[in-house]
């Protein structure tokens, strides 16, 4: 009877150190994010900004992570294709998006918007900035801000400008623009930065608000002229091109880049996916390689991101409503 005892009570105390034995093997056993391939949403075509940012951003991380970062594209709308996608998708860290200002912009410029802004998304990061550039073909008529902005006025709707996309900032920049100037140039809209800069380069457009990465090539090629940048203050890629603000005091106009995942990721995914991303941009050589193209990196946190885009959705509400932008 005793020996009976004591066998049970030598079993009951083994039972605590099977079961932490147990949940040690069962963490041991649980799959690391990631581990299996992660999709990058971009909200425009191959060859614009938001490409030329994602590529070399996606490479870095692979390389981090030692799975593939695949890139797939899913222009229109000015972004809200690809983030209505996002929306959707299964929140486990393996669908990611890359968010432009337009994300910010979009909910003042149309009536209804397949998801919420603020409630289907869980900021991630913002990775960079990217100020934008007046860029046009040589044959335009100007040279500078105050030639164009005296050309416009004294041929009304002669002029006309690309952007990448209704809703998008190549689009709104240029309403600003001329709300504030009180001129009046005809909008062509593309579908991304890349056809847009091949019709700047045609002469199909008198000029583009365009992003700094996608334009300077073209400027340096002597194939474009850059009239002003839009920063606060002159970009060191091109330190004698004036900005807008010094002939049109007040305007700034910045681009950003930053990604998403769907709401309900799980915190821990959310915050692996922000450092990861903050130390890729911390890189030397991928920071050396971003500032070439006329990009600041940030790397911030999931927080920092969430306030950055409450912002944004507030800026740019006064910048639509002043400006009478609307789409359908």
């Amino acid at each position: 009877m005793i020996r009976s005892r004591l066998a049970a009570a030598r079993t009951f105390a083994l039972i605590p150190a099977l079961a932490a034995s147990l949940c040690i093997g069962a963490a041991h056993a649980a799959p690391t994010y990631p581990d299996k391939p992660i999709t990058l949403l971009i909200p425009y075509p191959p060859g614009g900004s938001a490409d030329m940012l994602a590529r070399p951003l996606g490479a870095e991380l692979q390389k981090k992570w030692g799975q593939p970062v695949v890139l797939e594209y899913k222009p229109g709308a000015g972004g809200a294709i690809a983030s209505a996608q996002l929306a959707r998708a299964k929140p486990d860290g393996y669908t990611l998006l890359m968010v432009l200002a337009a994300h910010a912009i979009n909910p003042s410029l149309y009536p209804s918007l397949p998801y919420d802004t603020r409630k289907d998304f869980a900021p991630v990061s913002l990775v960079a900035t990217l100020p934008m550039l007046v860029a046009a073909p040589l044959s335009t008529p100007a040279d500078t801000i105050p030639d164009l902005i005296a050309y416009a006025k004294s041929h009304p709707g002669k002029l006309s400008f690309a952007s990448a996309g209704n809703g998008n900032t190549s689009h709104l920049a240029a309403e600003m623009f001329k709300t504030q100037t009180g001129t009046d140039m005809m909008h062509v809209p593309y579908k991304g930065s890349g056809p847009a800069v091949v019709a700047l380069l045609g002469g199909e457009v008198s000029l583009m608000f365009d992003s700094i990465s996608t334009s300077l090539p073209q400027v340096q090629a002597g194939k474009l002229k850059a009239i002003a940048v839009t920063g606060e203050r002159r970009s060191p890629l091109l330190p004698k091109v004036p900005t807008v603000a010094e002939s049109v005091p007040g305007f700034v106009v910045n681009g950003w880049y930053g990604v998403l995942a769907p709401a309900g990721t799980p915190p821990a995914i959310v915050n692996a996916v922000s450092q990861g991303i903050a130390e890729a941009v911390a890189q030397p050589a991928l920071k050396q390689q971003l500032a070439g193209y006329g990009y600041e990196t940030v790397g911030s946190t999931p927080a920092q991101f969430a306030s950055h885009i409450d912002r944004e959705l507030s800026t740019w509400k006064q910048a639509v409503d002043a400006s009478g932008a609307k789409l359908n």
